[in-house]
């Protein structure tokens, strides 16, 4: 009620602005088919006004009033969707991966480690409106310590970044390191809850999950990878409304270049590709290395376990967050077609085009409380949206079909 109440003194604003004479900010969007979660079932010939970068109003073409000297902007023949959201991804240089996130449709990305002062700035000038690239929430530097005090210290030393959560790794990387112990873990979701902060958890085993889960995590930030998830495990998330990010890509870049992929040749990949790392993974002898390598064998059955565990958890009801921990500076891991290929891998595994676009859109956003202002094109929000030739829910591959994308109601390049 209250964003409402809020959308509609927006739109009298507006109103009164044209009533002054002066140059409206107020762009009107006609004609789309609308698909989005929040409204249920798609809408056609749909209108969308936007003034100063939110949402003043949505609905049927004729029930909305478009204010007089609004731009007005037709998107007959497409499909309108709310931006993409990857809730965990990452981003090294920051000006490059934010626009390239966006070129693919990625208008937010919550990167879960390793940013620094650059990854502030971009962060709070997102409050502006104006932007050239995605959205970007962070979390620092990944908290770690081998004793609880030098983990609640860095848990204090990512909250004076005013960081939007606070990520951890409680993993062996196949019984190759030293896992975070249970009482270090502890204590950095007790310090990051008095401190009002949310916690993120990288996971492999089941095991862990569970003891996460019973230490208050607030978010699963990788799939169950090596056991089918249990009921036990399920009632859990759903009782405490834990959310799971699957991230089958960061599967896939471990094993997918013992051979040549398609994707390699593909144009829409190769646009924003790094070269040095395509040529690379084309390379012979790196292909042999990984046809090799043990670890990369074992992370391909781990697909396949996730895969499953996906489609359990998205039946039984719990949130499910698209991300794909792509852009973390290791070679392999491309950002923004990644979250194309997962979106694809989420089919794959059993879900619908409906959960898997609202997996990156509506319910990412729920699940990382961003849902105030993003995952949906209601009144109110941020006017955050892609626009493209053909109809997701038909075939989610059609989310390649982009003919532009949006955000705060800007136009983004995507060359």
């Amino acid at each position: 009620m209250k964003r409402v109440l809020l959308a509609l003194l927006a739109v009298a604003a507006s109103f009164a602005t044209l009533a002054g004479g002066q140059t409206p900010a107020v762009k009107a969007f006609t004609g789309m088919r609308l698909v989005d979660p929040a409204f249920g079932a798609p809408r056609d010939n749909a209108t969308m006004v936007v003034g100063n970068g939110r949402i003043l109003a949505v609905g049927a073409t004729g029930t909305v009033s478009i204010p007089q000297g609004a731009e007005r902007i037709s998107l007959a023949g497409k499909t309108v969707i709310p931006g993409l959201i990857n809730a965990h991804g990452h981003v090294s240089d920051v000006a490059r991966d934010l626009r390239v996130y966006s070129a693919y449709g990625v208008t937010t990305v919550f990167s879960l480690g390793g940013e620094q002062a650059a990854h502030v700035a971009a962060r709070d000038k997102q409050a502006e409106g104006a932007l050239d690239g995605a959205r970007l929430f962070i979390s620092g530097a990944v908290v770690t310590g081998k004793t609880s005090e030098e983990a609640r210290a860095a848990v204090a030393k990512n909250a004076a970044m005013k960081v939007d959560i606070i990520k951890i790794r409680v993993d062996d990387n196949l019984g190759t390191t030293q896992k975070m112990a249970p009482e270090v873990y502890r204590a950095v979701i007790d310090e990051a809850h008095k401190r009002g902060l949310r916690v993120a958890a990288h996971i492999f085993y089941l095991a862990d999950a569970k003891a996460l889960l019973d230490a208050g995590v607030d978010l699963i930030a990788h799939s169950v990878r090596d056991l089918d998830i249990d009921a036990a495990t399920i009632a859990t998330l759903k009782a405490k409304n834990v959310c799971v990010c699957p991230t089958l890509m960061r599967e896939v870049s471990t094993f997918v270049y013992e051979s040549t992929p398609p994707f390699l040749s593909d144009p829409a990949f190769l646009k924003h590709a790094h070269e040095g790392q395509v040529a690379r993974f084309r390379d012979p002898a790196e292909q042999d290395a990984m046809r090799k390598s043990a670890t990369a064998q074992r992370y391909k059955v781990a697909l396949d376990v996730a895969s499953r565990n996906l489609k359990k958890l998205a039946d039984a009801g719990v949130g499910i967050a698209m991300g794909t921990d792509s852009g973390t500076g290791l070679p392999g891991r491309f950002v923004g077609y990644f979250e194309w290929m997962e979106l694809e891998l989420m089919a794959k595994a059993g879900l619908t085009p409906q959960q898997v676009l609202a997996s990156a859109t509506r319910d990412a956003a729920r699940c990382l409380k961003a849902d105030k202002d993003l995952g949906t094109l209601e009144p109110g929000k941020w006017a955050d949206f892609v626009v493209l030739d053909a109809d997701p829910l038909a075939d989610i591959s059609n989310i390649r079909t982009i003919q532009s994308v949006w955000i705060a109601g800007n136009r983004i390049p995507t060359q």
